[in-house]
């Protein structure tokens, strides 16, 4: 028998075999047979060497066509057994391509993106800050002394452990801390925001949470005045809900800032003229602010009466809850996949 009529019955014997494989064990058994480098194939090569010389071109293109055919043939009849595919072989790719379903961007990721976004527009620097801060950063240096009801144990987080050289160990209850850290690294003039995580000790309800996100925004330079305020405000506000919106202060009090208002918008939801959003007023009640209080430039060393800066502080959920007309805060940390499914 030529060696050509070799290669052609080992393929035979090789389907034959094939034919009536029921499992993958057996398969690879045939396999290695065959196709192992001890196998029938590999014996049949090594006698391609005493072949005359003018025939092993014709003979080498026919036994790498037989090797061809037969792995071939050995992985069609292990789809068959085992119906699984090699990721290696060849595909098809006229063959329709899987679905595969995208994930849903959180309303708070997406409203933390473009807040931050608009302040780099208006040359601030967006910042990070530690959420596990000392009593003197998140209270004493922001004007808040120890006799303050926000220093209550009903509203703040008191971690366990005993108290270092700038008091205990709070879960920080705004984003105000910043300030302060940031004022003792850097001189002015300053423009930054904070946007992050803050822990009160409260009831939950529709309007409150335990743990939420504030907006914490300040510029400290020679000469800042409210007029420098109330304009950042309304360029920011303006941004987040893509119109041009109208802003007014009232009167209030915060610790760390003196003066200190309150700032509403008119409601863009009617444009003012009133509505349910706005409880018929036409004006919604958005963020405290107010300039810089002199207590907390002289807590962090500032010369006295070189600087003037404001401040203001938001929560984001109430920009998203606006923005999207969510109506519970519970439901940006309940979990239900069906609340993300929205945005």
């Amino acid at each position: 028998m030529t060696l050509k009529d070799q290669f052609e019955q080992l393929k035979k014997d090789a389907e034959a075999e094939l034919a009536f494989l029921k499992d993958e064990k057996t398969w690879e058994h045939v396999r290695t047979e065959y196709l192992g480098r001890k196998g029938k194939l590999a014996d049949l090569m090594k006698e391609l060497k005493s072949a005359a010389e003018q025939e092993k071109p014709f003979l080498g293109e026919m036994a790498n066509r037989a090797k061809r055919e037969l792995t071939d043939a050995f992985e069609k009849a292990r789809r068959n057994v085992t119906g699984k595919r090699n990721e290696h072989a060849a595909f098809d790719v006229t063959l329709p391509g899987a679905t595969f379903s995208t994930g849903h961007e959180h309303p708070l990721t997406t409203m933390q993106s473009e807040v931050a976004d608009i302040f780099r527009s208006l040359n601030f620097s967006v910042v990070e800050g530690v959420e596990l801060e000392d009593e003197w950063h998140n209270f004493e240096a922001l004007n808040i002394p120890s006799t303050h009801p926000a220093r209550d144990i009903q509203d703040t987080f008191f971690v366990k452990g005993d108290a270092g050289e700038k008091g205990r160990r709070v879960m920080r209850t705004h984003t105000s801390n910043m300030q302060i850290r940031v004022m003792e690294t850097y001189t002015p003039p300053i423009r930054a925001v904070v946007i992050g995580r803050v822990f009160r000790n409260e009831a939950t309800d529709a309007s409150h949470q335990h743990s939420f996100h504030q907006v914490e925004g300040f510029v400290v330079d020679e000469h800042i005045s409210i007029a420098n305020l109330v304009h950042t405000l309304q360029a920011m506000l303006s941004g987040v809900f893509q119109k041009q919106v109208t802003v007014r202060l009232r009167p209030s009090y915060f610790p760390f800032v003196e003066p200190g208002f309150e700032l509403d918008f008119a409601c863009v939801n009617c444009n003012g003229r009133g509505c349910s959003v706005c409880k018929r007023s036409g004006w919604v009640e958005m963020l405290g602010c107010g300039m810089i209080h002199p207590n907390v430039f002289k807590a962090v060393g500032y010369p006295r009466g070189t600087y003037t800066g404001f401040a203001f502080g938001m929560g984001l959920e109430r920009l998203a809850m606006m923005r999207y007309g969510i109506d519970d805060i519970r439901h940006f940390l309940g979990g239900d996949i069906r609340f993300l499914q929205q945005f």
